[in-house]
């Protein structure tokens, strides 16, 4: 079983956690999440099991791009992507910073919403990004579209920068600096409560997200 990196503990939820994602073994997993229909913005749904397989496999090689597996209490319920959007999705863009992170990340579909689970998630996100201490700012390029992402993000402490122009989508150029980010999550009393020294290195599922959420953030594609 892969050791967690880090785990985060959600006080109505329960605890999530974030492993390395495995290419070949979490491929059919991938494949059922990114094809759903609620995965539109995700750009693959026609994509098949080995299309699935080959470009995780070219996301965990890149030397600036990676991607993980989140669980909710020990079961695989959403996707993240960590890059360096100074070289991968936005490079050429937009004046990048020191300490500057993109993200991804994606719902896994379920039948049955939960309420507070997509921001349980994104907020699990934020805490594993911020982890590493040289994090300062998480960027984040959602589709212009994808109004109920730009909410969520809005909740978390991220602000719209302005619009960039992309091959695959028109995005809102967003950002959230750590001081946002803690300011924004304040109220909740959820924190991370295990980190692994490695951390910053390296919906058929049991949940779902908001009936007013929407699970894509962003299109790595």
């Amino acid at each position: 079983m892969t050791t967690a990196l880090f785990t985060h503990l959600d006080a109505a939820l329960g605890h999530f956690s974030v492993r390395p994602l495995d290419p070949a073994a979490d491929a059919e997993l991938l494949h059922h999440w990114v094809t759903h229909p609620k995965a539109s913005f995700w750009l693959m749904q026609d994509a098949d099991v080995a299309q699935v397989a080959f470009e995780y496999r070219k996301i965990t090689e890149h030397p600036h791009h990676d991607a993980f597996i989140g669980l909710h209490e020990g079961r695989p319920a959403f996707l993240t992507e960590r890059y360096d959007p100074a070289r991968v999705e936005l490079a050429g863009l937009y004046p990048a910073q020191e300490g500057d992170v993109g993200m991804h990340f994606l719902c896994a579909p379920a039948d049955t919403p939960v309420h507070g689970f997509t921001r349980a998630v994104i907020t699990t996100v934020m805490e594993f990004l911020f982890a590493d201490p040289a994090t300062r700012r998480v960027v984040v390029e959602p589709d212009v579209r994808n109004t109920a992402v730009h909410r969520l993000n809005a909740a978390v402490g991220f602000e719209i920068a302005g619009t960039v122009a992309k091959p695959e989508k028109d995005a809102y150029l967003s950002f959230c600096t750590r001081a946002r980010f803690r300011a924004a999550t304040a109220d909740a009393s959820s924190g991370p409560t295990a980190t692994a020294p490695d951390a910053a290195t390296a919906q058929a599922a049991p949940n779902a997200p908001d009936p007013s959420g929407a699970p894509v953030q962003g299109a790595p594609r």
